[in-house]
C-alpha cells in the first residue's frame, strides 16, 4: 500500500521538475530570441543601424518618392545616337577620296582623235569617238594619281567629279574635246570597324549611298546574342555613344549615318541584380539591356512572401555618383572610385508607391531586400516554446 502511495508521488515530483525545466528553457529562448535564425535585419534594425553615430553619414538613406525617381531617370537618361553623332542625309559632297582608294578613269576624245585614238570604239558614242580606260589608280600617299598627258592630279579630299574636271583641264589642247569619267571602285580610306559580339568582325567600306548603324551591324552577320541583352556602342573620334540594340531597331532616328573612322561595337554585358531576404526567390536575376523597373524587378524574384515580408521595408542598396542626388545627410562620404553608398526605401503600405515603382529603374548590380516582418519572429520563437514545453505538458496530464 505505502509503495502505491510513493510511485504517483515519485512520478508528479519528475513531471513538475521537468516543467521547471522547459519553463527555464523558454526564459532563456526569450532572452535570446534575436538572435533565432532569420533572413536579415529588420525594416527598423536596417534604419537604426545606418543612423547610428558610428554610421552617420557614411551611408544615405532615401525614402523614395515620384520627386526622387524623376530626378534619378533624369540624370541616368543617356544621349541618344542622333543627339551625340548627329543624322544628316547621305550626300555625294560626304563621299570624298582618300589615300588607298581604287578609281576606275575613262577618257574620250572626239574625232579626229589623235591623242587616245588607238582606244577601242564606245558603243553609246558616234563611231568615230573612241575611250580609254585607264587602269586602276591606287591614291597614293601624297593623296595623287598619275594619268596620261594630264599630269599628275591631286585626288584626296576631293569628290570623283572635282577630279574628272581636273583631268580635262589638263588634257584641253593636248586632246580634241576631251572628257573624262571618274569612280571610286574601292573605298579603303573610308571604312567602319564593327566588332564585339558579331558573327564576324569586319572593315566595311562606305559608299555614297551613305551606311547607318544598322548596315554595319548586318555587314558583320549581326550579332551573337539575343538582342534584347546586347548595346550597341559608336565611337567617333573624341565622341562615343551607346544605346540598347533594340531601342535602336525601334527608333528609326537613332540609326544614324555612318562615317569613316567610326568603330560599332556590340556589348553582351549581362545585368544583373541580386534579390534577397521575404522574396519569393533569393538569387541573382539578370535583366535587359534596356533596363526594368522596381516592379518588374520584384515580380521577376517573386514577389513579396505574405506570411513573411513586412511592406513597409523594400529596400535597395546601390553605390551611385556623388552627384546623383541632394544627400539628405552632409557631408557625403564616398568610397575611393567617387561612389555614395545609398539605401533606397519603398513603403510598399502607401499605395501611391505602386506608381512610384514603374518608375524607379534598377541598375546593374543593386541589391534588392525585403525584410521580414516583426511578428514572424515573435511566431517562430512561439513555435520554438510549444516545441519544447508540450511534451512536459503531455506527460504531466497523461500522470493526472
Amino acid at each position: 500500500m505505502g509503495a502505491a502511495e510513493v510511485m504517483p508521488r515519485t512520478t508528479f515530483h519528475t513531471a513538475r521538475r521537468r516543467l521547471a525545466g522547459a519553463v527555464a528553457c523558454a526564459g532563456l529562448l526569450l532572452a535570446g530570441c534575436s538572435h533565432m535564425p532569420r533572413s536579415g535585419p529588420h525594416t527598423d534594425e536596417v534604419t537604426e543601424s545606418l543612423q547610428a553615430p558610428a554610421a552617420a553619414g557614411a551611408v544615405q538613406i532615401v525614402n523614395v518618392d515620384a520627386g526622387i525617381a524623376r530626378a534619378l531617370i533624369s540624370r541616368a537618361k543617356q544621349a541618344t545616337f542622333a543627339e551625340v553623332l548627329g543624322n544628316a542625309p547621305p550626300s555625294d559632297k560626304s563621299t570624298v577620296i582618300g589615300v588607298g582608294d581604287v578609281l576606275d578613269v575613262t577618257l574620250w576624245e572626239a574625232p579626229p582623235a589623235t591623242l587616245f585614238g588607238v582606244g577601242p570604239v564606245d558603243p553609246r558614242m558616234p563611231s568615230t569617238v573612241r575611250s580609254t580606260t585607264l587602269p586602276d589608280q591606287i591614291v597614293d600617299r601624297d593623296g595623287n594619281i598619275r594619268v596620261p598627258f594630264a599630269g599628275t592630279i591631286r585626288a584626296v579630299g576631293r569628290t570623283p567629279q572635282e577630279v574628272q574636271a581636273e583631268i580635262v583641264k589638263n588634257l584641253k589642247g593636248k586632246a580634241n574635246q576631251p572628257d573624262a569619267i571618274v569612280r571610286i571602285t574601292r573605298y579603303a580610306s573610308s571604312t567602319v570597324t564593327v566588332v564585339g559580339e558579331v558573327t564576324t568582325s569586319v572593315r566595311l567600306p562606305l559608299t555614297p549611298v551613305g551606311e547607318r548603324v544598322l548596315d554595319a551591324l548586318a555587314a558583320a552577320g549581326g550579332v551573337r546574342q539575343p538582342v534584347n541583352k546586347m548595346t550597341l556602342q559608336v565611337t567617333r573620334g573624341t565622341d562615343l555613344a551607346a544605346m540598347p540594340l533594340d531601342q535602336v531597331i525601334r527608333d528609326p532616328k537613332q540609326n544614324v549615318q555612318l562615317r569613316g573612322g567610326d568603330v560599332v561595337t556590340a556589348i553582351f554585358q549581362p545585368l544583373t541584380f541580386t534579390a534577397l531576404g521575404a522574396t519569393g526567390k533569393n538569387e541573382e536575376i539578370a535583366f535587359e539591356a534596356q533596363g526594368i523597373t522596381l516592379a518588374q524587378a520584384l515580380a521577376r524574384a517573386g514577389g513579396t512572401v505574405d506570411a513573411r515580408s513586412d511592406p513597409r521595408g523594400v529596400f535597395i542598396f546601390r553605390f551611385e555618383p556623388a552627384e546623383a542626388l541632394d544627400w539628405p545627410v552632409q557631408p557625403v562620404k564616398a568610397t575611393p572610385e567617387g561612389k555614395v553608398p545609398v539605401v533606397y526605401r519603398i513603403n510598399l503600405a502607401n499605395a501611391e508607391s505602386f506608381f512610384v515603382m514603374q518608375s524607379f529603374r534598377m541598375q546593374d548590380k543593386d541589391v534588392l531586400y525585403v525584410s521580414n516582418a516583426p511578428a514572424v519572429e515573435l511566431q517562430k520563437f512561439l513555435n520554438l516554446v510549444f516545441t519544447v514545453t508540450y511534451p512536459v505538458l503531455n506527460t504531466i496530464q497523461v500522470v493526472r
